[in-house]
């Protein structure tokens, strides 16, 4: 849908008499104390809780996180008292837009157009169209679910989301890398619906948490099989060193041949200097991007096809290790990796989608 940016600044909220009303949320929902919040409970975009007699809108999916936090899920909508409502659904907290109406962050409107917004920030009744709102299609109450506004650098993927992913990552492994190593492939986690893309971003995830042990591990723990993954064959050899070419980095890139192709495809000295992928965080994303943007691997298509042409999750993991795993290899590692899709789907909000398993 178009947000017909070229008309934004034309777009200003006009209100009988020339005045703009702004109405605090707090106002409007007459300082009533939402549910307690609860450790347990997942709150999503719009979803309000009350904590120490102070009402907090969660601007985005969140679990365990007490208000008001420190990473910004949290609007503090202030104090609050009486008896408490309804927090634990996803509910338009505003079911209709109102020309002139404090929104805070994370309200849930009902267009004109009868499309469903979120406010991505607090705004004095903006027009949905205009670029300070964000557009989310979703059932309002029919089990769809708002998602957050977007994140850094336009990934899918907020970093609140990617640490409660990684809980106990290596520190090697930012989500500022990880965001950097994005431009390398702008198709990544951006074709397809809103659906596909976050679907293709947890799959990729989901892969890297399987072999990393959860981005604890940048290098391969199997000393022993480093001098094996030197393909002498290749006209260019292996100059860096028969033990050189060993699994680094967010799917392990392994073989002197994938460290060739991957240097050659980003402009990346690899070959000579495939230690930049254990050393340089963007560097380490950039490979498993380039890893699963463009090679099929024991696969029959690329780890992105798969997902964005509905193949599925399953098709990603053949893609990666083929009949290691694959038709009946080695079905707790597969299940491990679908164990684990299933659980990021669930942080971004989308369905798991068809054909998990391969």
């Amino acid at each position: 849908m178009s947000r017909l940016r070229a008309l934004l600044v034309a777009s200003a909220v006009a209100v009988a008499g020339g005045l703009v009303a702004i109405i605090p949320a707090s106002a409007a929902s007459a300082a009533a104390c939402a549910a307690p919040w609860q450790a347990s409970t997942v709150y999503w975009g719009g979803d309000q809780a009350s904590r120490n007699g102070r009402n907090y809108q969660a601007k985005w999916w969140t679990q365990n996180e007490a208000p008001p936090g420190n990473t910004g899920v949290w609007q503090d909508l202030g104090a609050c008292g009486g008896g408490g409502g309804g927090g634990g659904g996803t509910v338009c907290n505003h079911p209709n837009w109102v020309a002139g109406t404090w929104y805070a962050a994370g309200s849930i409107v009902r267009y004109t157009n009868g499309q469903y917004y979120i406010a991505e920030h607090d705004n004095p009744g903006y027009d949905p169209i205009v670029s300070t709102w964000y557009w989310e299609p979703y059932s309002c109450g029919g089990g769809g679910n708002p998602t957050d506004p977007p994140p850094t650098g336009g990934f899918v993927v907020s970093e609140a989301q990617f640490n409660q992913m990684f809980p106990g990552r290596n520190t090697f492994y930012t989500f500022s890398g990880l965001v950097a190593a994005l431009s390398a492939y702008p198709a990544f986690a951006k074709t397809g619906s809103t659906t596909v893309q976050r679907q293709e971003a947890a799959a990729f995830l989901a892969n890297v948490h399987h072999e990393t042990g959860g981005l604890v591990h940048i290098v391969e723990q199997n000393t022993a099989n480093y001098p094996h993954y030197c393909d002498a064959s290749q006209p260019y050899g292996c100059p860096a060193g028969q033990s050189a070419y060993y699994g680094r980095g967010p799917i392990q890139l392994s073989w002197n041949f994938n460290y060739n192709a991957a240097g050659n495809a980003l402009g990346l000295p690899l070959l000579t200097n495939p230690w930049l992928v254990q050393t340089d965080a963007a560097v380490a994303w950039k490979t498993a991007i380039w890893y699963w943007m463009t090679q099929s691997g024991p696969g029959t298509m690329t780890p992105h096809n798969a997902m964005v042409n509905g193949a599925g999750f399953g098709e990603t993991i053949r893609s990666i290790n083929g009949s290691i795993e694959c038709n009946g290899g080695n079905p707790g590692q597969v299940q491990s990796r679908v164990t684990r899709y299933q659980q990021f789907v669930g942080i971004l909000g989308v369905a798991a989608g068809n054909n998990l398993y391969c």
